[in-house]
């Protein structure tokens, strides 16, 4: 495509119209930097008229190292004999929200690994609880595939939102950094029981992971089209000590900030948070990404005691808020590139 062509692209998608395939393409693989630059700003402009300068916080908790599964490319693979495993008491979760409110968090995010010492019951027990406690606070789990029933369980115990990463919509990728009791199938099916349930549903995928094809990338961007999510996560992909990839480059940082921008305009109402993934690829990543259309940051709310056993994948990025001091200080920094914290659970729906 032309550089003209392009513009109009980015002018169509801000229009939230769909593309067809050949623009994805050109948008992902042929930008230079006037192009990118007039995407970056098209995106903070949607995101600013849709919510200000206000970027939503959400108090992450990190309940269990443990995992079941064994995805080739995440740390806490049940394989991985050198991942140091914990899991949080409800006692200890219950704390940590109560920290956490006191400091102004109003949505927290319980996540873990598909943990069979949580089980389903134990989750829907914890849920009830942090809701009796702060029912007016939202709560999201992530916590993996679960059964219909289970995340019916989750809803009427007080969850109100749900993150799962459909990772890729190519179902041979898909195989590629999945073991073969898991598949691309049952992720979707699990994803449309969440929108069916009513959850407030994130979806998303990794950048650059194994075998990832621009022709991938565009089937996420046509399904994120169908599921219509209320949220969407991106992040690069980096690896994980103990993992088959272990030794596979890390996505790229730019490739990732302009999907961002992407989604931002064919998705103008969607919570798209700016990744620790980016944080820990770039010192300023957690910028980067705000500047480029995120509008959610999400804090780690997890004891600092357990906070480095959560290793999905290298060197993960700190990004801990625990206290009121560092609040302020995530302030001064969203001050620093004209935006601020909005406390407000940020509930937000898909424009149709």
């Amino acid at each position: 495509m032309e550089k003209s062509d392009n513009r109009e692209a980015i002018a169509k998608l801000a229009g939230q119209q769909k593309l067809q395939r050949h623009e994805w393409r050109a948008l992902l693989t042929q930008l230079d930097k006037e192009e990118q630059e007039q995407l970056r700003r098209q995106a903070v402009a949607t995101a600013t008229s849709k919510f200000g300068q206000g970027i939503y916080i959400r108090g992450l908790i990190e309940i269990s190292s443990y995992c079941r599964n064994n995805c080739y490319y995440c740390g806490l693979r049940c394989s991985n004999n050198n991942a140091h495993r914990y899991r949080l008491t409800r006692e200890e979760i219950l704390d940590t929200c109560r920290r956490g409110a006191e400091i102004g968090f109003n949505t927290f995010v319980l996540q873990g690994g598909e943990d069979p010492g949580q089980s389903d019951e134990w989750i829907a027990e914890t849920v009830r609880a942090i809701h009796d406690l702060y029912p007016d606070k939202a709560i999201t789990l992530s916590v993996g595939e679960r059964s219909d029933e289970a995340y019916r369980t989750f809803r009427r115990a007080g969850a109100t939102r749900y993150l799962l990463r459909h990772e890729t919509r190519n179902d041979a990728h898909y195989s590629l950094l999945h073991p073969a009791n898991m598949s691309g199938s049952n992720r979707r099916k699990c994803l449309d029981t969440l929108k069916r349930e009513g959850y407030q549903t994130g979806a998303g995928m990794m950048i650059g992971s194994p075998g990832q094809t621009t022709e991938q990338i565009i089937d996420d961007l046509e399904y994120l089209d169908e599921l219509r999510p209320e949220m969407i996560g991106i992040g690069p992909f980096i690896p994980a000590t103990g993992t088959p990839f272990a030794n596979e480059p890390a996505g790229s940082v730019t490739t990732t900030i302009n999907i961002i921008s992407l989604l931002r305009l064919r998705h103008p109402d969607a919570l798209i948070p700016a990744t620790t993934a980016l944080a820990t690829l770039h010192p300023e990543g957690r910028k980067l990404a705000i500047q480029a259309g995120a509008n959610v940051v999400m804090p780690n709310l997890t004891p600092s005691t357990v906070r480095s056993k959560y290793a999905i994948y290298n060197n993960k990025a700190s990004t801990g808020c625990e206290s009121a001091e560092e609040i302020e200080k995530l302030e001064k920094e969203l001050n620093s590139i004209g935006y601020h914290i909005n406390y407000s659970r940020g509930d937000h729906k898909p424009t149709e």
